[in-house]
Formats: structure tokens, sequence, C-alpha cells
């Protein structure tokens, strides 16, 4: 067995990530990977295929087609998690009521959608992000709007034509993007080709434009780009960033805010 036993609950969270990253497992290995017996992973397994979250299967089971979506968008979200959660207070504070917000499908900009939820204010929320939708959809005071399009399981999000079509026809106060990687050109990068297209759309039909990106996410490039870094566009990083980077953004116009992940406040940079 790894490590001491873990908690029911934990357990849980730990065999949907086992199933969501091997595809299937048998209960032997699950029950080594998370320190229990194979009649306790027996049980899990009964209370996982009762939620519609895992399917058992003979001497095992895999994750179920349908939690696909979720377990997805659950396992990049607790990447950098503490550094996310102090870069989203950061641009919480930026926030003012009855502004117009579009929030993207980024993980860093999911904490900012929590924030919201735990300090609400009278906000309309434009997002292409179907688990942000659902965290602000029963706010007071908040307006969510969900933008059309070709749903993107991978990331929970809608792209597509009838998305970036939509977007010709508003306009928002502020929009919060994250951000997929930060090559060395300083260009922002996505994986996906739509989702790309559409972050350059959000980027055009915005006054405020915020860039919320863990430090893991520079000297990195994928596959499209999006855009251009400018001075226009503000970076809300975190303490992890290191000297050189924060240098070329500097020298770029795009000097950024830095979090503190040891206490979640954000300070100016040197």
């Amino acid at each position: 067995m790894n490590g001491a036993p873990l908690m029911k609950r934990d357990r849980l969270s730990a065999i949907r990530q086992i199933l969501y990253s091997s595809g299937s497992s048998s209960i032997e290995e699950i029950a080594e990977a998370v320190g229990a017996s194979p009649a306790t992973v027996r049980r899990d397994l009964v209370t996982l295929e009762s939620t519609g979250a895992v399917t058992r299967t003979r001497g095992g089971a895999r994750i179920a087609d349908s939690a696909g979506i979720e377990v997805a968008f659950q396992h990049r979200e607790q990447q950098n998690l503490a550094a996310k959660r102090a870069i989203a207070e950061a641009a919480f504070e930026k926030l003012a009521p009855h502004c117009s917000l579009f929030l993207d499908a980024g993980t860093t900009v999911l904490q900012l959608a929590r924030c919201i939820r735990l300090n609400p204010m009278p906000l309309s929320v434009f997002t292409n992000c179907l688990v942000t939708a659902q965290h602000l959809m029963d706010v007071a005071g908040i307006k969510v709007t969900v933008i059309g399009g070709v749903l993107r399981s991978e990331n929970a999000s809608m792209v597509g034509s009838l998305a970036e079509e939509l977007l010709e026809r508003l306009w928002f106060d502020h929009l919060f993007l994250g951000a997929g990687a930060i090559a060395d050109d300083l260009c922002i990068y996505s994986l996906d080709e739509a989702e790309a297209r559409l972050n350059e759309k959000m980027l055009a039909r915005a006054t405020l434009k915020t860039l919320l990106v863990d430090h893991s996410k520079f000297d990195r490039r994928l596959t499209y780009r999006v855009a251009a870094l400018a001075p226009e566009i503000e970076i809300i990083t975190d303490d992890g960033l290191d000297a050189f980077w924060r240098r070329r953004l500097v020298d770029l116009g795009c000097e950024p805010r830095i979090v503190s992940v040891s206490n979640g406040a954000g300070e100016g940079i040197e």
C-alpha cells in the first residue's frame, strides 16, 4: 500500500482520477494505488457506479463515458491550484458592480468564478464554459449568458463559428482569459484551433483584457497561436515566474502583477 489510508471522500476522488488517467484498471491496482483493501475498493466502485462516475467491469472498472468532461476538468483544475486561487483573488479585486464580464474556459478563470460565487455582486457574466456557468447560475444578482456553439468536451467549452458570430454582436467591459501556453515569441498559444480562434475574438471585443496565467504556462508552445502579448493586456501571475520572464514582460510594456502563493496577496513587480 502507498502511504496512509485515504478517507472515503478522498479515496473516491482518487479512484476517479486513476480511472480517468488509465481508462480502466483492476481492483488490485486501484487498491494498491489508494492504500485500501480490495473489498473496500469493491464497495467504493459500487458507490461510484451508482452516481454514474464509473462503470464496473469483470475484476475492475473504467471511467464512465458521461463522466469524462467533469473528471478531465477537475484533473487540470488541481494543477498549481494554490497559484490559481491566488491569481483569481487578485483578479476579483478588479471587478466593479454592474459591469459585463467575459470569463473564458480556463481553469484559473474558473477560480475567479468561484470567488464571485462566494462574494457576489450585480454582474452580467458571459462565458463559453459550461462549468463556469454551473458555478454562477443560481447566484443572486448575476445574469449568466452561455454563448452557443460546438461543445469541446476536453475543455467543457463552446467553440466554433456560431460562438464567433455571437461575439461579433457583443462588447464586454472586462475579459478574463486563461492560456494554454506563452511561448518565447511572446504570443499566447492554445492546443485547439477552434479555441484559439475564439480566444482571439474575445480579445477584440473587450475594453479591459486580463490574462490569468500561472508561471507553468510560460516558456511553452502549443500548436495554435491566439494573439501576441501587448501592453493593453494585463497579466496576473504568481511568484513562481522567473526573473528572465519578468524582465521580458516589463520590456514589452506588459508589467505583470505578481501574486504570492504563500499568502495569496498581490504585490507589484520590483
